[in-house]
């Protein structure tokens, strides 16, 4: 039976110890999708938002968010960032815009929180640009996508909507 990892024997929320684990080198990928209207995304598209390029201020506030992560999530280990890239693909027949987070690291443990945190708060930055047009977006399909190393190796999600 598979067992949490951040819960002791006797049911308390704990730091895992990776004292022993050696590091190695760790990627994960994460998505989140923002549904709003089409015009929207074709308004997000031409960055006509009084606050800027909103692409450019949602891909540095996945960045910093993935750089915040232990801060965020109270038992997840600090880990050194080798690498953050923010994808961000709008869908405008769709009324979506798909964020892909990736996050790199040389580390004992995975870097999987890094890259969801990444991609969500990217998200939560474009709803926040146009948020006055129309305050009824949804962001959703926050997910791993895929993450390669350590113990169980390489794993992709299966029921995913990539941004090919």
């Amino acid at each position: 039976m598979a067992k949490l990892t951040h819960v002791s024997e006797d049911g308390a929320a704990h730091m895992v110890d990776i004292t022993d684990k050696q590091a190695t080198r760790r990627q994960a990928s994460a998505q989140a999708v923002l549904t709003t209207a089409v015009n929207v995304v074709e308004l997000l598209e031409r960055a006509a938002e009084k606050k800027g390029d909103v692409f450019a201020t949602a891909r540095i506030a996945g960045i910093m968010a993935a750089k915040k992560t232990s801060d965020l999530i109270p038992l997840c280990h600090p880990l050194p960032l080798n690498k953050v890239t923010i994808d961000i693909a709008p869908k405008p027949q769709q009324g979506q815009i798909h964020v892909l987070a990736t996050c790199v690291t040389e580390g004992k443990t995975g870097i999987e929180m890094e890259a969801l945190t990444a991609a969500s708060v990217a998200a939560l930055t474009l709803y926040d640009m146009a948020k006055a047009v129309d305050p009824a977006m949804v962001i959703g399909g926050i997910q791993l996508v895929e993450k390669i190393g350590g113990k169980s190796g390489h794993w992709r999600s299966a029921n995913q909507e990539t941004q090919e």
